[in-house]
């Protein structure tokens, strides 16, 4: 089982602080999370907050994704960063892959590229993408990411995207993983057929497991033999022994955290105390389960 370290709309200072902690605690990966705009006026709801309440993301500081795991990458020698995650189907994907690209080059690929579709329509309004088939042009960049970061000759000529043969370079020391997130049977699809792993957002154990069922069930459907990474958010992570029955569930990869984060107003804990939760949970998880 791996480790990853989650803290997210807090003081930017505190970031590069917190993955030096928690790369030095034994954590093997580090989430950074992604947001663009936050819009004055909406009808829209936060899907994982049980009254779709959003509030808690006014004024919180995001820093560019890429620009952040870039900045902790050269801070850090061996914990892997992944975006949780990054809302690809806004983006432009030839961009994505040489920001990835460049990224995992520079930091030794320690990347885990989490992407996923954003819920606001308000980003696809700024950045000038339509909402309306987002998810068929959520298919066409991942297939250019993944295309493109081999570092050969590429060429894409799809519904959304027409691309000549082109190349990019310097390719990543390695395949860098695409992570899928989302809880929808098409997410889950998507991350099968197009992805290397699946990013769980959290909520109910029972739904987990069930997500779970579904994915093996892909799986085997499409008759996938590939190592798949499955990375989820439970309370079964923080012991020992749910740990070990996460692990039974074919579950890769664990996401904690120590505070709740859809609060209102900014994070008024101290660094110190974060990086005190931090290494306790190594102390009483992660050494129990490695050694």
């Amino acid at each position: 089982m791996r480790f990853t370290y989650a803290e997210a709309m807090t003081d930017p200072s505190y970031y590069a602080p917190l993955a030096k902690a928690a790369e030095a605690a034994g954590y093997d990966g580090f989430s950074v999370a992604d947001s663009l705009i936050y819009p004055k006026e909406s009808d829209s709801t936060y899907p994982y907050t049980g009254d779709g309440d959003r509030e808690f993301l006014e004024d919180k500081a995001f820093i560019e994704t890429f620009t952040l795991i870039a900045a902790l990458g050269a801070v850090t020698e061996r914990i892997r960063f992944t975006p949780f995650v990054l809302k690809l189907a806004i983006r432009p994907p030839v961009l994505v892959a040489k920001q990835a690209m460049s990224v995992a080059a520079m930091n030794g690929g320690r990347l885990g590229l989490g992407v996923g579709l954003s819920p606001w329509p308000e980003d696809f309004t700024v950045m000038g993408v339509p909402w309306e088939r987002r998810g068929r042009r959520m298919d066409e960049a991942i297939d250019i990411v993944r295309g493109l970061s081999t570092g050969e000759y590429f060429e894409y000529h799809g519904e959304f995207f027409d691309i000549p043969a082109v190349k990019m370079t310097p390719a990543p020391p390695e395949r860098i993983p695409l992570l899928v997130g989302g809880h929808s049977d098409v997410a889950l699809r998507r991350s099968v057929v197009r992805g290397d792993g699946w990013m769980h957002a959290g909520g109910d154990p029972e739904e987990l497991d069930a997500l779970l069922t579904k994915l093996r069930e892909l799986r085997e459907q499409e008759d996938k033999k590939e190592p798949f990474e499955v990375h989820v958010i439970s309370f079964d992570a923080y012991a020992p022994d749910g740990v070990k029955r996460l692990e039974d569930k074919g579950v890769t990869d664990v996401i904690v955290g120590f505070r709740r984060p859809y609060i209102k107003g900014p994070d008024k804990e101290p660094l110190a105390k974060k990086v005190e939760k931090l290494e306790r949970f190594a102390e009483t998880v992660i050494t129990k389960v490695s050694s």
